[in-house]
């Protein structure tokens, strides 16, 4: 069994933000996998999901993003699953737009939610894959900037990096996390060609 985790905030008022791009990759994986309905347990929205015969759960903590360590944290208690087993899919002002970038270990690099989880777990040894939303404009607060929705000029890469993040986690649950990495960190030509090829060379 593995575990994906998408970092956001609840509610509706968060819904199409910045920091809530975790949350879509979780919605796009369960639409992929007919996953069963969400179940709010262990502080978050919780979905049963199958992928070429691994289970994989899908959550979604509905902590707030700075706690959602809490909620991971009895997640992975509860079903005894390995840290190696768990993918944190989050957003990262250091990145471009659309950006995406799966590391195995390391720090938080200002994430709250990511380092909500390293704590709670004691280590950095948690896989994550961040995906880029931009730097703030000039004078804008970053934690402001986070909450913003998305432009509309910005929804169609928004939308493919999404779509990526996606598949990029599809190989990871397959072949582990170096092949995906060799896919993800790669530069990221056009997003629907490849997806339809069902395994993308982003």
């Amino acid at each position: 069994m593995k575990l994906v985790v998408g970092l956001g905030n609840p509610g509706s008022t968060y819904e199409g933000t910045r920091h809530n791009v975790g949350f879509d990759v979780i919605a796009e994986l369960a639409h992929r996998w007919h996953a069963d309905r969400s179940k709010l347990r262990f502080e978050a929205q919780l979905a049963d999901g199958n992928y070429r015969g691994e289970k994989v759960l899908l959550a979604a903590p509905q902590t707030y993003m700075n706690l959602s360590g809490r909620s991971v944290q009895q997640i992975v208690k509860f079903y005894q699953i390995p840290l190696t087993d768990v993918l944190v899919v989050c957003d990262d002002m250091n990145l471009k737009l659309g950006q995406l970038r799966l590391r195995a270990s390391g720090s938080a690099g200002g994430q709250k939610g990511l380092q909500s989880i390293l704590d709670v777990c004691g280590t950095e040894t948690v896989p994550r894959l961040r995906i880029g939303v931009g730097r703030p404009p000039e004078k804008m607060d970053a934690a402001a900037y986070v909450l913003t929705k998305f432009r509309k000029d910005e929804h169609t890469e928004v939308d493919a990096s999404v779509r990526i993040a996606a598949t990029g986690i599809e190989l990871w649950i397959q072949e582990g996390i170096t092949a995906a990495m060799n896919v993800v960190n790669s530069p990221m030509p056009d997003s629907d060609s490849n997806h339809s090829a069902g395994r993308s060379h982003p």
